[in-house]
């Protein structure tokens, strides 16, 4: 990577944060020092998550975030997780599209990452595009997922502060308790409370993050919002901002990042083990002995452990 391109970026320039995030996403190889000459520069911003089901308005309020910090004199930048196109192999919603309207302001980026039905990894590529995001001196960064599965709580546990967005429609108590919600979110928004069900919605969330909240620490706030009215967005920043300062105060801010940084640490040594072990010569000896499942003659545990001990000329 060369220092003209990490120059770049630690001085906004556009065209170097779009190419470097380019080769995050397509697993170019990177040198180590370039996240490393990174590192000191990516720990000011706020990362926060944005997530909820399909068709809750993330983008409109996420969108709407950005007006409000922008007013506040705080640059942002976006990473939007979209599905991946099945065609082009790239990211299917286009939030950049929808969000052009930043598309000449130097304290905007935003940038759609296709998911390549491989939610594992695009954790680790969003935690580097969001420190090439922080690197660049964008003091809040959001993080839109496209659902609320499992690996979109993967990738919202790369942030400071995730916020889970609902529709009255989302469903009773059960269908929040099951999705998991509860243990994810810092932060919950009605959004679409225009609609029938937003005050009983509101109050039953309420009522089961005082009776059942896992995160005792601090219960989660709840917000309405009608974000394509730019109704309740004010209120919902100062909450954002009022829930930093709690967890600040608290210490959980900075047990939430040492978390996330030991996380990364073990994430990247899996990632490489895993990448040093896979040799040509052990790949071939999988396919040759799983050819047919006739010709499987051994637990999985056996053929797992005569790879690791490095004996896999031996027949089973």
């Amino acid at each position: 990577m060369s220092i003209s391109l990490i120059s770049g970026i630690l001085e906004n320039d556009t065209n170097s944060i779009s190419k470097a995030i380019t080769l995050i996403e397509n697993d170019k190889e990177i040198s180590d020092s370039f996240f490393n000459t990174l590192h000191e520069k990516s720990s000011k911003a706020i990362r926060i998550g944005i997530t909820g089901p399909p068709g809750a308005g993330k983008s409109t309020l996420t969108n709407e975030l950005i007006d409000t910090c922008l007013a506040n004199h705080l640059s942002v930048g976006v990473i939007a997780v979209d599905p991946t196109s099945p065609f082009s192999g790239g990211a299917l919603l286009g939030d950049r599209v929808r969000m052009n309207k930043y598309l000449w302001d130097n304290r905007v980026f935003i940038r759609s990452m296709g998911s390549h039905g491989d939610l594992g990894g695009l954790a680790r590529k969003t935690q580097e595009a969001g420190d090439v995001l922080a690197a660049s001196g964008k003091d809040i960064v959001f993080f839109e997922t496209v659902g609320v599965g499992q690996g979109e709580h993967d990738v919202i546990k790369t942030t400071d502060l995730t916020i889970v967005i609902l529709v009255p429609e989302s469903g009773d108590e059960i269908q929040l308790m099951k999705a998991g919600l509860i243990e994810i979110a810092d932060l919950f928004v009605i959004n679409k409370s225009d609609r029938e069900g937003a005050n009983r919605l509101s109050s039953l969330l309420k009522n089961i993050l005082h009776t059942f909240s896992v995160r005792k620490e601090i219960e989660p706030p709840v917000f309405n919002t009608i974000a394509n009215q730019s109704e309740g967005v004010v209120e919902l920043y100062l909450g954002i901002q009022n829930q930093i300062n709690t967890m600040k105060e608290m210490g959980l801010f900075d047990k939430r990042r040492l978390n996330r940084y030991r996380n990364r640490v073990s994430d990247l040594i899996r990632e490489r083990l895993e990448t040093k072990f896979w040799t040509k010569e052990n790949k071939i000896f999988l396919d040759q002995t799983t050819l047919s499942l006739t010709a499987i003659k051994s637990a999985p545990i056996m053929i797992a452990k005569q790879l690791l001990e490095g004996s896999s000329h031996e027949s089973i």
